[in-house]
């Protein structure tokens, strides 16, 4: 009974973003997305919108698959991935780490990026190691949390972890925290939508690399095989560019996502 209650609250709750191509296979194809990552993927009234959700249409279009998007949240996104029983495939910007493929499996990565710290104007924080005896936010399960957690101490009562990034930008902005790690594309877009507020963002690339977001499938999947060409068939014939100079107003490296992709 439990099960069905809580099943049924999902349903009501989930968002969902249907979408199909006009050839292949009949079979929906349930990826679960967190819609809490702008630009990435972010909820405009009931809608789930992003860079993500746009590649994604284009890559499910080039591949002939059919699929469902539903704003899941994170957690329940990395853990209902793993079996493929509910959901196929995964895509919140999430980075491709040698933990995690050890238990699920990747496309081919489709975005470069890295962490950003953000502060308030004003900060004496410059580099991460600034951050071991400061109060720091960071999401659950992220990269961030990760990094932070190797330089902090993972059991740091100073290194507070929320459920979304959402929360730990609204800490910082309610004085709770003295700085946010996330990604940099979260980061700039908090930013950009909220100039008054003051904040800086600040890159460590000694502390802080660069790293790829993947789409998730759970080990073993069948449509890594057909996900994978679609992606670089994507980037090499310029439709990739489009998507991202539509949510960043910018070129994106596409010889050193292809380079990524290729290894």
């Amino acid at each position: 009974m439990r099960k069905t209650i809580v099943m049924f609250f999902v349903f009501i709750l989930s968002l969902t973003l249907f979408g199909c191509s006009t050839k292949g296979d009949s079979t929906t194809i349930n990826v679960a997305t967190d819609a809490a990552y702008a630009p990435m993927e972010s909820m405009d009234k009931d809608k789930i919108v992003g860079f993500d959700i746009d590649f994604l249409a284009e890559v499910m279009k080039k591949a002939g698959l059919k699929y469902k998007v539903t704003n899941t949240g994170w957690d329940t996104m990395l853990e209902s991935v793993k079996t493929g029983s509910e959901y196929q495939l995964g895509i919140s910007s999430v980075s491709i780490t040698d933990d995690r493929a050890l238990t699920y499996d990747y496309t081919v990565p489709y975005f470069e990026s890295t962490n950003m710290i953000m502060v308030k104007e004003g900060s004496e924080i410059k580099t991460a190691l600034d951050l071991k005896d400061k109060k720091v936010a960071v999401q659950n399960g992220t990269t961030a949390d990760e990094l932070m957690s190797e330089i902090m101490g993972a059991s740091n009562s100073k290194l507070s972890k929320y459920d979304s990034n959402v929360l730990a930008l609204m800490e910082l902005d309610k004085g709770g925290v003295d700085a946010v790690v996330a990604d940099i594309a979260i980061v700039r877009e908090y930013m950009k939508n909220n100039p008054t507020k003051k904040f800086v963002g600040l890159l460590d690339t000694v502390n802080f690399g660069a790293e790829y977001y993947g789409i998730l499938l759970p080990k073993g999947s069948e449509l890594k095989a057909k996900l994978d060409p679609a992606i670089k068939a994507l980037v090499e014939d310029g439709t990739y560019t489009t998507v991202y100079e539509k949510w960043f107003g910018e070129k994106p490296d596409t010889a050193k996502l292809l380079e990524a992709a290729n290894k």
